[in-house]
């Protein structure tokens, strides 16, 4: 196993490295100190061809702006925070409303624009590359200085580990997710809508008509919501009869997760598939239910429903700042966040 060093750009007066890691099975990584970015995980099909199962751009200019959050980390918070209010300790905070209404992702330059320290550490079965920030106090008019780990471990037996630590000197708001968009056909041939899903949860957040969690919760039984068993994404997407499908114009929903918060994913045809396991109670499920205008790696603009999101995360806050409780940070506390990606092949 090995990690390279590629200088791949810069962004004003810093440069932006690619650390690529790379075994000897052909499984490889590619994360950039721009927002810590996943920009490829290769892996391989029935056929044993290896391809790229998450999208990226072809430019790698376009991770400066990234509007669509490609591979990134996102904080320090993820999701909608309804119109951008918060208050904490009794004080009132007004944060960047980027998502029209709302707050989102962090806000205007949120983590997933900034340059991070990286360090690479080459372990007896993995190799990490341990990223770090220090945000500071008002950044994006949240409180509190934080002090910020994201630390990626990649196995050679295709599996990705993703631990998330963070301390404050005041409370403040944490809620951290990997924005990757998977697709596991390999190179974005196929949209996602042909892979099935099954994933442990009874419960979805209800959505306003501006995509921000009421505070009420919908039982997924007998719903489009309702992945208990596998089941083909495309099968329910488009049932606008649905208000909450209506509503994300597809899947965009916090699904909470029971006691296994096990995801699973597979490609019938590459026999692919995918397990997600984190210590999160919510993945808020996004299938990218519009169309995208920067081209990919593969040299097009990639079509509609050509990935879909796993945000493990706290459930965003919403109305009345309904959740808003889920991501507090107090002083001497310390976040821990672990999302874990095995890939392995089906039978």
């Amino acid at each position: 196993m090995r990690c390279n060093q590629s200088i791949v750009g810069t962004l004003g007066d810093k440069k932006i490295i690619a650390y690529n890691v790379k075994f000897e099975n052909g499984f490889e990584v590619e994360v950039l100190n721009l927002g810590g970015v996943i920009t490829k995980i290769i892996t391989p099909d029935k056929d044993n061809n290896f391809e790229n199962i998450v999208l990226g751009y072809e430019d790698i200019n376009d991770y400066i702006e990234n509007p669509y959050y490609y591979g990134a980390i996102i904080g320090r918070t993820s999701g909608r925070i309804c119109e951008g209010n918060i208050k904490i300790e009794d004080r009132e905070y007004k944060l960047n409303k980027n998502y029209g209404l709302h707050q989102g992702h962090g806000g205007n330059y949120g983590f997933n624009h900034k340059i991070w320290n990286v360090q690479v550490k080459e372990n007896k079965d993995c190799i990490s590359l341990i990223l770090s920030r220090k945000s500071p106090n008002m950044e994006e008019n949240y409180p509190g200085n934080l002090n910020v780990e994201v630390v990626f471990n990649i196995y050679e037996n295709y599996k990705i580990e993703e631990i998330y630590t963070c301390t404050t000197d005041q409370t403040t708001l944490v809620n951290m997710t990997n924005h990757s968009y998977f697709n596991l056909s390999g190179n974005i041939k196929r949209p996602v809508t042909e892979c099935y899903l099954k994933l442990d949860s009874d419960e979805i957040l209800e959505l306003d008509e501006t995509c921000v969690p009421t505070g009420r919760k919908i039982n997924v039984e007998n719903t489009p919501f309702d992945f208990k068993n596998l089941k083909l994404i495309g099968k329910d997407i488009d049932k606008k009869e649905d208000k909450q499908i209506e509503i994300g114009n597809g899947y965009d929903h916090a699904f909470m997760l029971k006691d296994n918060k096990s995801i699973y994913m597979e490609d019938e045809k590459s026999k692919r598939n995918m397990t997600i396991k984190t210590n999160q109670e919510s993945v808020v499920i996004y299938t990218m239910n519009y169309e995208h205008e920067k081209v990919a790696y593969t040299g097009k603009i990639p079509k509609l429903r050509h990935g879909i999101c796993f945000e493990t995360q706290a459930p965003p806050i919403g109305r009345n700042m309904c959740y808003l409780e889920k991501s507090l940070l107090n002083k001497d506390e310390v976040y821990k966040q672990k999302t874990e990606y095995i890939f392995a092949l089906s039978k």
